[in-house]
């Protein structure tokens, strides 16, 4: 059985910018280059976030560990938000087809899927009614 690990680590950089932070990453990746351990670095400097991928890290794993970040949205807005809907029940249906990506769908579990697709249809026509 695979578990899945998250870890979170807040630090706080007084006098450096992230820019600096990645630089410094970098380096520090490339250290390990002799130790023939591969990795993939992708950053988005103007929205300070970096992802370090190993080297057995597929497009699932990545596109599972988005769709958390995704997910995570959609628990905190709660129905604060007009879209609040499309998006929880959006992610939701993502979540499930990737959880059963190399695996088969059950029925019980299209029945899931269609429900939330009315979910989506009903949000989607009353945000027509509003505009």
């Amino acid at each position: 059985m695979h578990t899945s690990r998250t870890s979170e680590t807040i630090l706080e950089m007084t006098g450096a910018k992230f820019s600096d932070f990645y630089e410094s990453l970098l380096k520090l990746a490339k250290s390990f280059e002799d130790k023939n351990m591969l990795m993939k670095i992708q950053a988005d400097l103007d929205a300070n976030v970096i992802r370090i991928y190993g080297e057995k890290t597929d497009s699932i794993a990545r596109a599972k560990l988005g769709l958390e970040e995704v997910s995570e949205l959609a628990y905190t807005t709660a129905e604060h938000h007009p879209y609040w809907n499309l998006l929880y029940n959006s992610s939701q249906i993502s979540k499930l087809v990737l959880e059963k990506w190399d695996d088969t769908i059950t029925n019980e579990e299209l029945d899931e899927i269609s429900w939330q697709v009315e979910e989506l249809k009903n949000t989607t026509k009353k945000l027509k009614e509003k505009s």
